[in-house]
């Protein structure tokens, strides 16, 4: 089945909609985004209002302020108002979305193709919410959710949240104990799961993992199955399909409740590289804000409350164990059809297909496409045709996040949607973070696009980049701080009373400035560069450098797939630093290839960073959200032991951590500057 989105006008941007409503609502008018940016800023509560007013946010209650109380961590906003994050998304049920603009369509390997309209995402909701709510489920209650990214978990949250329930989610690829690291520590009351998953052409069961997820919390008194498998293993109290097949009188009346502005709305994880994930809460109403904010203005994706972007197709591919799927889940609030795909991006054969996920949104007519930096990269390397799926004349722009993206896989990307005979495609390039559910640097459809670049910083984002004096520098390196607050910061982290683990995390540089952890340089122009993280940062001969350059020259050869670099420094001696490469299979790591790599990073950076050592590997360690763990290796390197530098359940492929265990150990036998055999 073939699911086509109606004809929609000609489009105006959403930031220029957005300034002309400032314009006729509020009379103001900018010469420049740098001046509509530096207002955003520095009159929080005039933006964030606009943003309430513009959107159509509702609230019973009037809110007293908008930032009532001004600190980092402790910001106080919108007290008195009532929201809630499921009213928001359930107000596009109406009329004029029940014609033609479904809310959810969604793909998985098989092949298997659902469409889910509005009133549909209603009525579901609602009587699983009927349901969770007969089995004792209260405002502030924690439900764990074990789900793929499927219609149905986000028929789940919806309904969880419209109770004033706390949600929380796992993907399935992860095993036991690394959701127990996560849902132990909020004691959930409901655990919502599936059977399995299928992935890469193979069904993984995953009965067995949630008998042990529900024998080792005992805090779960329900049960709510799925079977995505169609098996019968599964061990549930009642299933998801049965519960949201209800539908009467009480499924019709039921409407969402009203929660504060600050009502825990869902917990999110960090990566967790050592000790245990840090639970990360979000409320109902800083969420809605930001979302909003930063989706439609920033990745001018439509929003409906203007008619000029009804039938907006978006997607952005992710599992449900990264924020990302929170993010495409957030096209919702704004009446926008969310396309989800279920599956490995590569294919589901032997040999990998990156055309997967193009040929899957040329047929739905995807309008805006999003991924992870790593797989534009892998689509260029594996070389792949874009101009022979003309469906893909429908997408308008691309989006990007997880790692900074090359100038080189930017370019090579738009030479694809040149040759299909579109217009110059628009790359929306973000950079976030899961700790508080948003952007600091992102995309303007009106600015100019440079490769390699993101546009600029985003509207009510205080965001600069801080040498190590605590200073604002320009064409210049440094840290990526937040100077004022944001509505979508965290609440609390679970378990945190003295709010003493939230503080060190984020505040424990600068007291009462954001500190996110990233290298930024902030260009004359406005536009910005992400270097990676500043806690892997190499640091050679007294001239410091963020990753993604060395990355964006090694692996412009076309004999490297993949690279990581770790700097090790050790006291009162010279640093070390390895370098690890991917290589095309059938190619070997000799001393010609060495040379080529030597050379491109003399060439595109300095003689300085050329490594002291190319170690050919099978692959590179990555997250479950596909980030390099270049910090976890290089304490590995460093002498700690495993198990405290990085959780294997924790990793998309942690098979390959032994060969990283049996280095660290044999330079462990031997002094840090006497260099090793090559592999």
């Amino acid at each position: 089945m073939t699911s086509r989105r109606p004809a929609v006008p000609a489009r105006i941007p959403q930031i220029r909609l957005y300034q002309d409503w400032l314009r006729d609502h509020r009379g103001l008018t900018f010469d420049s985004y740098d001046e509509l940016w530096r207002w955003s800023v520095d009159d929080l509560d005039e933006f964030w209002q606009s943003i309430w007013d513009c959107f159509g946010i509702d609230s019973p209650t009037p809110h007293g302020a908008v930032l009532a109380r001004e600190a980092m961590p402790g910001a106080v906003w919108f007290p008195g108002a009532q929201v809630n994050y499921a009213r928001q998304v359930l107000r596009h049920a109406g009329p004029a979305h029940a014609a033609g603009f479904p809310a959810l369509v969604s793909r998985n390997e098989r092949g298997h193709h659902r469409e889910l309209s509005w009133p549909q995402l209603r009525r579901q909701s609602a009587a699983l919410a009927l349901h969770l709510q007969a089995q004792g489920l209260q405002p502030g209650d924690r439900v764990a959710a074990y789900l793929p990214n499927v219609p149905e978990a986000i028929v789940a949250f919806l309904a969880v949240v419209s109770l004033g329930a706390v949600w929380s989610i796992c993907a399935p690829d992860m095993g036991s104990n690394a959701v127990l690291d996560r849902f132990s520590q909020i004691e959930p009351k409901v655990l919502i799961a599936c059977d399995g998953v299928t992935y890469g052409g193979k069904d993984h069961d995953r009965s067995a993992v949630v008998a042990d997820l529900r024998s080792r919390l005992p805090s779960v008194r329900h049960v709510l199955g799925l079977r995505t498998l169609g098996g019968t293993a599964l061990q549930a109290d009642a299933w998801l399909e049965d519960a949201v097949a209800r539908d009467d009188a009480a499924v019709a009346a039921f409407e969402p409740l009203w929660v504060a502005f600050d009502h825990p709305l869902w917990i999110v994880y960090s990566s967790g590289t050592t000790g245990l994930p840090k639970p990360i809460v979000h409320g109902h109403g800083g969420i809605v804000t930001v979302m909003l904010a930063h989706l439609v203005l920033h990745s001018d994706i439509g929003c409906s409350y203007h008619p000029n972007t009804w039938g907006e197709r978006f997607h952005w591919y992710s599992s449900t164990g990264w924020v990302m799927w929170n993010a495409q889940m957030a096209g919702l609030l704004g009446g926008t059809t969310c396309c989800l795909y279920d599956g490995n991006p590569a294919g589901s054969k032997g040999a990998p297909d990156w055309t997967t996920l193009w040929r899957f949104a040329a047929d739905l007519g995807v309008t805006v496409f999003g991924a992870g930096a790593a797989f534009f990269a892998n689509c260029m390397k594996a070389g792949i045709d874009l101009a022979a799926l003309p469906g893909l004349r429908s997408v308008r722009a691309l989006g990007s996040t997880g790692s900074p993206l090359s100038e080189e896989v930017q370019r090579w990307t738009g030479a694809q949607f040149e040759r299909l005979g579109t217009r110059a495609i628009w790359w929306a390039n973000i950079s976030g973070g899961t700790d508080f559910a948003g952007a600091f640097i992102g995309g303007n459809r009106e600015l100019p696009l440079v490769p390699g670049q993101m546009q600029c910083r985003l509207l009510g984002c205080a965001v600069q980049a801080w040498n190590e004096q605590g200073r604002p520098v320009v064409g210049a390196v440094g840290e990526l701080v937040c100077t004022r607050p944001i509505p979508s910061m965290p609440l609390y982290l679970w378990n945190d009373p003295d709010g003493r683990r939230y503080r060190s995390s984020y505040f424990d540089t600068w007291p009462g400035v954001w500190r996110h952890g990233d290298w930024l340089k902030v260009l004359p122009d406005g536009g910005c560069i992400i270097y990676g993280r500043s806690d892997a940062t190499i640091n050679r001969h007294g001239l410091r450098m963020g990753t993604s350059e060395l990355y964006s020259a090694v692996e412009a050869l076309p004999e490297v797939l993949d690279s990581m670099v770790v700097d090790l420094e050790y006291l009162g001696r010279e640093s070390w630093m390895p370098l690890f490469v991917v290589l095309r299979p059938g190619v070997a790591l000799d001393a010609a290839l060495r040379g080529r790599i030597a050379g491109a990073i003399r060439s595109a950076l300095s003689p300085r960073f050329v490594p002291d050592q190319v170690y050919q590997v099978a692959e590179i360690p990555r997250t479950l959200s596909g980030k390099k763990q270049e910090l976890p290796v290089k304490k590995l390197l460093l002498g700690q032991q495993v198990d405290q530098v990085i959780n294997r359940e924790a990793m998309a492929n942690p098979g390959c951590l032994d060969w990283y265990v049996r280095l660290a150990r044999e330079r462990g036998s031997r002094s840090p500057d006497e260099p090793t055999a090559r592999a």
